[in-house]
């Protein structure tokens, strides 16, 4: 059997980007060489044609400094007290960087209950895929201004992960200081054989699992493991590389040492069969001319809606059922079950008059829908 060869990195459309501290931050403070190196690249990604998110640490590391605080595990309100300090000028360095290139920054700060709660997610969603439409490069980086322990993802190649699937990502790459998935811990095992592309994430594979090396990152092997199986799952494939060179994605499109993990799927059909395997809180039937509508892949609009069953929150499941009451598929919906009810059969533009205030156009967005 012929070897699977890894995807290429120059190939992706929508690239996520993971950044750990231990690349950005040194000890004189910010690598701004590395950065620019990095935003160069992110600058010719665009260039061809990819979206680009950067989840970045370094947020407390830079924060830590300027409140000179002490090295090591900090107290739960000194890491936020450095993060609120370290956020503006993390996002000014990169706003910084990018400029030149003529390519807008914007600044994204998640926490776990974004991506726990549909609602958030539908929202964070929502944001992400208007920011990409502009043209910006979101950096994001977990809330760790507020974020406390219950409600945090506690590191950022998780977090990268979640970003990658809530985004439709094709290729998400983090950068650490390994350049990939070894057999065993190649600083203590000669034999240590290295990865270059995984096709599945079995538990030998978890087994080869490690600690952090690096006393700025929080994230050793073990969470770039547990990062690999959500992004694999949506349908995004991912790479372990090592990112201290200047220009780290160009490295690893031209052959560097990485780790690919390889996509059970692709984005977009791995979010269908995530929705379609949900129970449906309601139904909305719908017109024949609307059921035509969605068949050519539009999406459901408050006019096409005769009914309305069950009750739901927005961002809940909903069955769609046609004009004879057959089931035609299942979606997200983008309103409660109450305001289905006031606009159903309304166009979009008599939205505001009859809620009160501005909505979406869309009841279910096609995105958002599994026919």
């Amino acid at each position: 059997m012929a070897a699977v060869s890894a995807p290429r990195l120059d190939a992706a459309r929508r690239l996520v980007v993971k950044i750990g501290s231990a690349l950005l931050v040194g000890p004189e403070g910010l690598k701004t060489d590395w950065l620019r190196g990095l935003c160069d690249d992110v600058a010719a990604w665009r260039a061809r044609g990819a979206d680009v998110v950067l989840v970045s640490s370094g947020s407390i590391a830079l924060g830590r400094r300027v409140l000179n605080l002490p090295a090591g595990a900090l107290p739960l309100e000194q890491a936020q007290a450095a993060a609120a300090v370290g956020q503006i000028r993390l996002a000014r360095a990169y706003e910084e960087a990018l400029a030149p290139h003529g390519v807008t920054t914007a600044q994204v700060l998640l926490t776990l209950e974004d991506s726990a709660d549909r609602r958030r997610y539908l929202n964070s969603r929502a944001t992400m895929q208007t920011l990409l439409s502009l043209g910006t490069v979101p950096i994001v980086n977990e809330n760790d201004t507020v974020a406390t322990d219950e409600i945090r993802f506690g590191d950022n190649d998780r977090l990268a992960a979640q970003i990658a699937v809530t985004c439709g990502a094709d290729q998400l790459l983090l950068l650490s200081d390994v350049d990939g998935l070894y057999t065993a811990n190649p600083k203590t095992d000669p034999t240590a054989r290295h990865l270059p592309v995984i096709e599945a994430i079995t538990p030998e594979i978890e087994a080869m699992g490690g600690d952090p090396v690096s006393g700025l990152s929080k994230g050793g092997m073990k969470t770039k493991l547990m990062a690999a199986r959500t992004a694999i799952a949506g349908g995004c494939a991912m790479a372990i590389a090592e990112g201290s060179v200047l220009r780290p994605l160009t490295a690893v499109a031209t052959g560097a040492r990485a780790s690919w993990f390889l996509p059970e799927t692709d984005p977009q059909q791995a979010r269908k069969r995530w929705i379609a395997a949900m129970k449906p809180r309601g139904i909305l039937s719908i017109d024949a001319g609307a059921a035509a509508a969605l068949a050519s892949g539009k999406s459901l609009l408050p006019a096409g809606v005769t009914a309305v069953a069950g009750e739901f929150g927005r961002g809940e499941p909903v069955a769609i059922a046609g004009p004879a009451g057959e089931t035609l598929g299942c979606g997200l919906s983008r309103y409660t079950a109450d305001e289905a009810r006031r606009i159903k059969g309304q166009r979009s533009g008599q939205i505001e008059a009859i809620l009160g205030y501005p909505g979406r156009a869309a009841l279910i967005h096609r995105d958002d829908m599994a026919l």
